[in-house]
């Protein structure tokens, strides 16, 4: 209990979240559940009666004690940035308004093919035209490692006005940083990094450094993935040298909302504090416990079932990350998946080859314990004779661009037969998700690689994300003229 009181005393957004309902009061401002739905309804009190806003909640309307701005100088502050900012509308929402504030329409801007449907989506807001850089693909397990250098030195002579990278990528693995952020700089290009799922890097000796230790310009995260943050709560945290930051100001209240909800912003300051006076020990302990999990499953089996940071180049991956390979036990990640949630267990994604576990500060021994007696009978029934790893279609497609993404979502469309779309312009941005990495964008012409591999994705389990037809029956294509 003493150290939650110093956990709250240095969270100014904490601890007027949690001030507030210390005192009884009688809003007449929004929300309109004034914290007493309970009486309309307990189910619905249930949902919203710890709820109160930043305005007139964590703050009062004019916001006279500037407890967010306290909060965000913090962040910055640790994270070693000049400018922070707390979203409640995940990194979706960062994203978008970082892509917003960097340059004009028409303008050119780098970007990792892994990046999230966010980045996509705020290109044709922005009117940016992504160049997109290749990933590699580790040949033994499939897995892409990272943008290599050589991509952003095939792009330069295009100049781009920025380069925007996801980092880690959805299974853990890292790009060439250093490297690629020094040659962007050499260029005067600044460099935002979408850390969606690195928010616990930086904090420990064993974890990857965060991207602004390397030298990043933007880090985007959110605290809701690797941290124990409110649903949709992201933080980011930028450097002036190269970004405009009175321009980042402008574009991130563009897209945010005037209403903020208080608990997940009180939730990125807690996350903030919390690794501030404990992420060494906290993720200390979720390393051993990761470790240890890993080793007890790997030791039933003949053969390496995850992936390890000795698979990649060091510094490449993420120790905390548990991606189960399930080519390599002669199974169906899908198939594990079910099993799994007979158990009540649920996974952060299962396609064919791989299951990952998402592990975080609050899952102790027992949350592994319990993992372990669960996934390991599953295992052991369904193991046979390893295969080799298919790289997935999210990593592997090489696009081919037909129109630029802005004139393709603006342009007249229609439905047309599966059978029938082939070479025909995608008016959609379709993605099996997770991990919602595009496939194919709008603009991008429907190829027999891309079709197939949809309608094998979809076969085997896979949900397919943000097509018109999610059924795959039919696709949304820009019209004939």
């Amino acid at each position: 209990m003493t150290y939650l009181k110093a956990l709250r005393e240095d969270a100014p957004l904490l601890d007027a979240y949690l001030r507030y309902f210390e005192v009884t009061r009688t809003p007449f401002t929004i929300p309109g559940h004034k914290q007493r739905a309970s009486k309309l309804d307990l189910g619905l009190g249930a949902v919203v009666d710890g709820d109160t806003p930043l305005y007139g909640g964590l703050d009062e309307i004019k916001l006279t004690n500037q407890t967010l701005k306290s909060a965000e100088s913090l962040a910055a502050k640790l994270w070693g940035g000049d400018y922070a900012r707390f979203s409640t509308g995940g990194s979706t929402h960062v994203n978008q308004a970082v892509i917003l504030a960097l340059g004009k329409p028409g303008d050119k801007i780098a970007v990792a093919r892994t990046a999230h449907r966010s980045v996509l989506s705020a290109l044709v807001l922005a009117g940016l035209e992504p160049i997109w850089l290749a990933p590699e693909i580790d040949a033994a397990t499939g897995v892409p490692t990272g943008i290599p250098l050589s991509e952003l030195e095939r792009v330069l002579p295009q100049k781009p006005i920025a380069l925007l990278l996801t980092e880690p990528g959805y299974l853990g693995t890292i790009s060439q940083l250093p490297q690629l952020i020094g040659k962007a700089h050499a260029h005067k290009i600044p460099v935002v990094i979408d850390a969606a799922w690195g928010a616990h890097f930086g904090f420990h000796n064993d974890l990857p450094k965060h991207v602004l230790q390397l030298g990043a310009d933007a880090l985007i995260t959110s605290t809701h993935k690797a941290l124990p943050g409110f649903s949709a709560s992201a933080l980011l945290v930028a450097r002036g040298e190269y970004l405009n930051l009175d321009r980042l100001e402008q574009s991130f209240e563009t897209t945010h909302t005037t209403s903020p909800a208080g608990a997940p912003l009180a939730s990125i300051d807690g996350c903030r504090a919390l690794l501030q006076h404990r992420g060494e020990e906290l993720l200390g302990q979720l390393l051993e416990n990761v470790a240890k999990f890993k080793a007890e499953i790997s030791a039933n089996f003949d053969r390496p079932i995850f992936l390890s940071p000795s698979d990649f180049a060091t510094g490449r991956f993420d120790p905390v990350k548990i991606v189960l390979r399930a080519n390599q036990l002669g199974t169906s990640g899908v198939e594990i998946e079910n099993e799994l949630l007979k158990a009540n267990i649920r996974v952060e994604m299962a396609d064919r080859d791989t299951v990952v576990f998402l592990a975080t500060l609050a899952d102790d021994a027992e949350s592994f314990a319990e993992l372990n007696n669960s996934l390991l009978p599953i295992l052991q029934k369904l193991a046979s004779a390893p295969r080799e790893s298919a790289t997935a279609l999210s990593w592997s497609v090489v696009p081919q661009i037909a129109l630029s993404m802005r004139d393709a979502y603006f342009a007249d469309t229609e439905m047309i037969a599966a059978q029938s779309a082939e070479g025909r312009i995608s008016a959609d941005l379709i993605a099996p998700y997770p991990p919602g990495v595009a496939v194919v964008a709008p603009g991008e012409v429907l190829t027999k690689e891309i079709l197939t591999g949809l309608a094998a994705n979809k076969a085997a389990g896979v949900r397919i994300a943000y097509a018109t037809d999610p059924t795959l029956q039919s696709y949304r294509v820009v019209k004939s003229s």
